[in-house]
């Protein structure tokens, strides 16, 4: 038989209370806004609830014709409790894509990573508008593309759906258009924001103001064309606070890796902020020395470029958790 202290039975005893006490929500959002800011909530949520809900779409937008406008973003969401000296945590528990079709858009001088774009001009003409529909197979887990001017006609690339955008309100009266990724998180476009990740976001107003939004089926790194498998979601996330801990930036684990997203122009800073930071949380969590954390992240770290066509461009830096000591966390 197995002996439990009076304190680890009053720990359990607090933990059950906790998990009693937490609610799933359905929510069916009805509007999309199109900034990140602090605004009316359109649902209250207490630390531990769950929310089942999907990325707005609304009939003729930009899933549906050439030139629709796009829906804007779910939110905002106020965690109770929640207060800038904490850091809001979100869990993906599900995600999957809830229609048969994606779109991938080519915008002449729109967003690009490797042609010309509306903030660089360039001597070469403006490549010409095309849009791309995919057609996903949600049985196969697949993505699939007519090809009529290539040789092979057709190919087909595993789904790996992901959420662009997940945010909570910028700091101050600051409102952000929905392109935008910062240190609130945003449209960073990180193809590890997925399902089984755990998103950490810094904390700037009371109840976090949390939004998400703009699903892909599929995207590659850096998302060069201005655009993944651009399609709507059916979204399920677990809300929880730490209390009394800080973060500066966005912070990602998987099963298999810590990161820290960091966006900004140019490119070299959004690398070097999420370095910084994912050396810091090896600080802080992990007991490293800083000098020893520097040298394992620059032997062991992973880099991903995450997008280089918004406004702010996204690294994300990753650290595998197979080779990080047991959390040691320090007490704030």
């Amino acid at each position: 038989m197995r002996c439990i202290s009076a304190g680890s039975a009053l720990l359990l005893a607090l933990v059950s209370a906790a998990a009693a006490s937490a609610e799933t929500h359905r929510f069916t959002p009805t509007a999309g806004v199109p900034t990140f800011a602090v605004r009316e909530p359109v649902l209250r949520l207490k630390p531990g609830d769950i929310v089942e809900s999907q990325t707005f779409s609304r009939p003729g937008d930009y899933y549906e014709k050439a030139g629709g406008p796009w829906p804007g973003e779910v939110g905002p969401f106020f965690i109770e409790g929640l207060t800038p000296d904490d850091t809001l945590v979100v869990k993906i528990v599900r995600l999957r894509p809830n229609r048969d079709t994606a779109v991938s858009a080519v915008v002449p001088m729109g967003i690009s990573a490797v042609a010309g774009d509306s903030r660089t001009r360039i001597l070469n003409d403006p490549l010409p508008s095309r849009r791309f529909v995919w057609t996903l197979d949600r049985t196969r887990n697949v993505g699939i593309l007519d090809l009529p001017n290539s040789a092979s006609k057709r190919i087909e690339l595993p789904l790996r759906p992901m959420l662009g955008r997940v945010a909570v309100a910028p700091a101050g009266q600051e409102a952000w258009g929905g392109l935008w990724p910062g240190n609130f998180g945003g449209n960073m476009d990180a193809s590890d924001v997925r399902e089984g990740a755990t998103v950490h976001l810094p904390v700037f107003h009371e109840g976090g103001y949390f939004y998400f939004g703009d699903g892909h089926a599929l995207q590659g790194d850096g998302e060069i064309v201005g655009s993944g498998l651009e399609t709507t979601m059916d979204v399920t996330l677990q809300f929880d606070v730490i209390k009394g801990r800080k973060i500066a930036w966005p912070r990602i684990e998987d099963e298999t890796h810590i990161m820290v997203a960091g966006s900004v122009r140019p490119l070299v800073d959004a690398f070097r902020i999420a370095h910084v930071e994912l050396i810091q949380w090896l600080v802080d969590d992990y007991g490293f020395d800083k000098m020893e954390a520097y040298q394992v992240v620059s032997q062991g770290g992973v880099s991903r470029i995450a997008n280089v066509v918004d406004p702010n461009y996204t690294v994300v830096a990753k650290f595998p958790k197979s080779a990080l000591p047991p959390r040691v966390r320090r007490t704030p």
